[in-house]
């Protein structure tokens, strides 16, 4: 039969409760006692019970523990809290990259025609330089891309041509295909229509003799 499970709420009854709570402390020290030595912690307990009795258990010293505990919590609040030297590294990284980024962003106006009227000539000639040192490389590279361009046209102009060759010869095949079969229909009609035309006259050659046998005998009578 299963256990009924308790239900976990406060304990109305005040003797009920002094026997629970002796019975649970036992229990937990009894844990933490064996979680020390199975896993080499160091656990400390400390209990008060409802009526201000206080009940403790370390595995080592109590106070070694406390201050442990102590030391670890201020240095995670020094880690929470950045450093005086980490900010003021922070704020010079901060002032360098500001810098840089409003150099970047006066030498791009500069390349594009604006804000030169606090250069001097030698700064002006300087950019004027830049602008076609620059200017030549992306006209080069403007005709690289050119010349790529032109070459796959050309690649493609090719194929096209010879698809278009391609396609001519399929046409002179079935051109001549068509031809062939026309000469051999109308050679097949000129046959027919020989054969017609001689079997037309071999039946006029059979009725023949008879029409000069009555046109002779007609002759000798007369004679």
């Amino acid at each position: 039969m299963a256990r009924e499970k308790i239900q976990i709420r406060k304990i109305d009854n005040v003797t009920a409760r002094q026997v629970t709570f002796s019975k649970r402390r036992r229990g937990l020290f009894k844990k933490a006692e064996e979680l020390a030595v199975l896993c080499d912690a160091d656990v400390a307990l400390i209990v008060f019970s409802s009526s201000g009795k206080l009940f403790e258990y370390a595995s080592s010293s109590m106070k070694e523990i406390l201050e442990r505990h102590d030391l670890h919590a201020k240095n995670l609040d020094k880690m929470d809290q950045p450093s005086l030297e980490l900010q003021l590294v922070e704020d010079s990284n901060y002032s360098m990259l500001s810098k840089e980024v409003a150099e970047r962003t006066n030498q791009l106006r500069r390349m594009r025609g604006e804000e030169l009227n606090e250069l001097s000539i030698q700064e002006l000639q300087q950019l004027e330089k830049s602008i076609e040192s620059g200017l030549s490389r992306v006209m080069e590279k403007k005709g690289e891309r050119i010349m790529e361009e032109i070459k796959r046209l050309q690649e493609k102009g090719k194929q096209l041509m010879e698809e278009n060759v391609r396609l001519k010869k399929r046409v002179v095949d079935m051109g001549r295909r068509s031809m062939m079969m026309n000469d051999a229909t109308m050679a097949d009609s000129l046959n027919l229509a020989y054969d017609e035309g001689q079997s037309s006259e071999s039946v006029n050659a059979s009725s023949g003799p008879p029409q000069d046998c009555e046109s002779s005998d007609t002759s000798l009578k007369l004679g």
